[in-house]
């Protein structure tokens, strides 16, 4: 039987409508918040997957286009892989759930959030997180702690829980807040430089209301939710346990005490042979035992480490970031490069500038159908010395390139001061933790190099946490390498000005961040991000003066709004004659703004006259040169305007009699004509006579100046 369950989320109601469809999900439902509908199915494997060493959980989120009332563009009216936003989306989703799961456990799972209908005031991704952590505590999978997610925006320097449209154009912050009843599991922030203390409070704003939608969903669960299976949770045999550790646990800890990277990877290489001599012939099929027990050894050593020696892998202090370097204009033939490294992390972005109609077109639910700026980030194989296919970018790209754009958001100049869609690539070329913030930091050098107008330098930091197991004990580590990352706690990434915080995103491996780890890692964050914003500004302390060469340049005039017809013309043959007879590019605004793009000054100049031309307006007494265009009996059309044609009458072209106007003029001749009368029908009168009688004043005015 179909039940429906709701509560009051921010003055809305929170529905949930089960047991109506679905039937053979091990849970679905819908989830609505206003007119935002989410279907949402939870299913499990019978069995644990084979041959793997970790969780198989899958998280997919599905934008449908019917949900906005729209048929998807392009050739195929249908909808292919996902946007970049549904990926993010379903990345927010993944990061709270995981940790969550009974460590071990090894079937797959995968949680499918299909959006079906969007009211723009209610974002259906805050939406699905609530609607797949319900369906997970509901299923008969073992997973028993639910989290709640809320939106947070500043409005008029107030908190305001899931903003609706109007809302969220007016708030400084754009912060998704996803908790347990106990702690803050997921944060994800975009802000216009949010003060650090204003930033804590508003996550502690959001934990509040998380815990609510928390205990909704444990009323829910304790009402309608199935009895959940004894999990099968992969274990390592105890005697191989045993016989490893015995073997290489001393041999294991001193490679791990060695603090150059590569002399560490050598001596743990050579841990790894001995291993397989001492153990292929007796378990030749328990490889994967053996690795993981490698794996808890190292993690332990690392860990206690930190927690008892107060010691880090690579000797630094717990406050310390590794030596940083900064490059701008390393590359001779691009509009702008910075080269960022930090240790072993190495980045390289690259800045190119292009015309306004260079923009990238979107096709999703939301209202935004395009963007200006633009950040990619790539990660091949070499950034970490391996070897593996090159594919496209990976959700992990995607979701790194996505946090880059956002923490530098802010901070890009408007179309108005700056008439270029701007595109960022940031190349890993090192990778040893922390490659997104890196991406930060080297994209701020490009953009600085490029000469791109931003209103302050950006950078990022990733902090980690080390937790004794009662999570009574919570050590903070200031930039942490790949090893910290791999067997610590939690990556929190903060990216931001000297001013205030631009972004964030931060998730963790266990059951959530305390208050006090929340507000002090931001603090801690905050004095690294200055220390490296002075390396910045050491190496480049402002945007270059001007563009490059090889950057095109913009040229902006305005035109009345009525008159943008006249430069398109009818099908476009108007203004695609223009960029053939002048190779710029054009963009036209619906305010009558008009961009031309070129990397050739003369050639834009060129563009912006005929275009003026164009939509200049013949003025009664005004002498033009005008071409002769057709001539009659009883006088010669002229074309003194692109467009604009006017008659001089036989009687008019010449100050004697004229028995024959091609005596005096031919078609294709030039000549001066001057405008004497704009008839009640819009016709144009001229006068080569009363022309050439005004120019002879004019000169003889000149020779009288000059002779005195």
């Amino acid at each position: 039987m179909s039940e429906i369950i709701q509560t009051t989320v921010a003055g809305r109601t929170l529905k949930v409508d089960y047991g109506k469809v679905g039937k053979l999900s091990d849970c679905a439902m819908f989830i609505s918040y206003g007119d935002t509908v989410v279907l949402i199915n939870a299913n499990s494997s019978d069995k644990p997957r084979e041959g793997v060493d970790f969780f198989p959980l899958s998280i997919e989120y599905e934008e449908r286009l019917y949900s906005v009332g729209k048929i998807p563009g392009g050739f195929i009216k249908r909808e292919g892989k996902p946007t970049e936003k549904a990926i993010l989306h379903a990345r927010a989703i993944d990061r709270p759930l995981r940790p969550l799961f009974p460590k071990g456990y090894r079937n797959d799972v995968q949680v499918v959030c299909t959006v079906l209908s969007v009211d723009q005031d209610n974002a259906p991704d805050i939406l699905a997180i609530n609607g797949a952590s319900l369906a997970l505590c509901m299923s008969s999978i073992p997973f028993t702690t639910p989290v709640g997610a809320v939106s947070v925006g500043l409005v008029d320097g107030k908190f305001v829980i899931n903003p609706g449209l109007e809302q969220r154009e007016k708030s400084s912050l754009n912060l998704t807040v996803c908790a347990t009843k106990d702690r803050v599991m997921m944060v994800e922030a975009g802000g216009d430089e949010i003060p650090e203390d204003v930033m804590y409070d508003g996550i502690m704003y959001g934990f509040e209301e998380c815990k609510k939608i928390v205990e909704f969903q444990e009323e829910v669960t304790k009402k309608y939710g199935k009895d959940k299976i004894e999990p099968v949770l992969y274990k390592v045999d105890e005697v191989i346990e045993e016989k490893v550790r015995d073997f290489a646990f001393d041999m294991i800890k001193n490679a791990m005490y060695v603090e150059d990277r590569d002399k560490r990877n050598e001596a743990l290489n050579d841990v790894d042979g001995k291993l397989d001599e001492q153990f292929s012939e007796e378990y030749p099929d328990n490889k994967a035992d053996i690795s993981d027990v490698v794996y808890r050894i190292k993690k332990e050593i690392v860990r206690n480490m930190l927690l008892k020696e107060h010691k880090r892998v690579d000797g630094r202090a717990f406050d310390e970031i590794r030596p940083i370097s900064c490059e701008v204009g390393i590359l001779p033939r691009t509009h702008g490069t910075g080269l960022f490294t930090r240790g072993l992390t190495q980045v390289m972005t690259v800045a190119t500038l292009g015309s306004l109609g260079d923009v990238q077109i979107l096709d999703g639910v939301s209202l935004e159908e395009s963007k200006r700026y633009i950040h990619h980030y790539n990660f091949p194989s070499y950034s970490t010395g391996e070897v593996r296919p090159l594919r496209g970018p990976g959700r992990r790209e995607i979701g790194h390139g996505a946090l880059a754009e956002k923490a530098l958001e802010p901070l890009i100049p408007s179309e108005d001061k700056f008439p270029y869609t701007i595109r960022l690539v940031s190349e890993v070329l090192s990778s040893n933790g922390s490659t997104s913030q890196a991406s930060i930091c080297g994209s701020t050098l490009a953009l600085l190099d490029a000469g791109v107008p931003i209103k302050r330098p950006a950078a990022g930091i990733a902090m980690g946490l080390i937790t004794s197991e009662d999570m009574s004990r919570e050590e903070i580590l200031t930039d942490i390498q790949g090893l910290e990352d791999f067997f610590g706690d939690m990556d929190f990434k903060v990216g931001g000005t000297e001013k205030g915080i631009t972004a964030i995103q931060f998730d963790t491996k266990i059951h959530g961040l305390s208050k006090n780890c929340i507000r002090e890692t931001l603090k801690k964050a905050r004095t690294a991000r200055l220390f490296i914003l002075q390396k910045i500004h050491d190496c480049i302390p402002e945007p270059r003066a001007e563009l490059s060469k090889y950057a095109p340049k913009t040229f902006i005039m305005s035109i009345d709004p009525d008159k943008i017809r006249d430069v398109i013309g009818a099908g476009g043959k108007v203004i695609n004659k223009i960029i053939a007879e002048t190779g710029v590019k054009i963009d036209i605004k619906e305010d009558g703004k008009i961009f031309v793009m070129s990397d050739d000054t003369a050639s834009a100049k060129k563009a912006l006259k005929i275009i003026d031309d164009l939509t200049k307006e013949v003025v009664v007494g005004e002498i033009y040169l005008g071409k002769v265009t057709k001539t009659t009996n009883f006088g010669a059309f002229v074309e003194i305007l692109p467009g604009k044609e006017g008659l001089v009458h036989i009687s008019k072209l010449d100050f004697t009699r004229v028995n024959k106007v091609e005596d005096v003029v031919s078609v294709g001749d030039k000549i001066l004509v001057k405008v004497t009368d704009i008839d009640n029908q819009g016709r144009i009168n001229l006068s080569r006579k009363d022309a050439i009688k005004d120019s002879e004043k004019k000169d003889s005015k000149v020779k009288d100046s000059k002779a005195k």
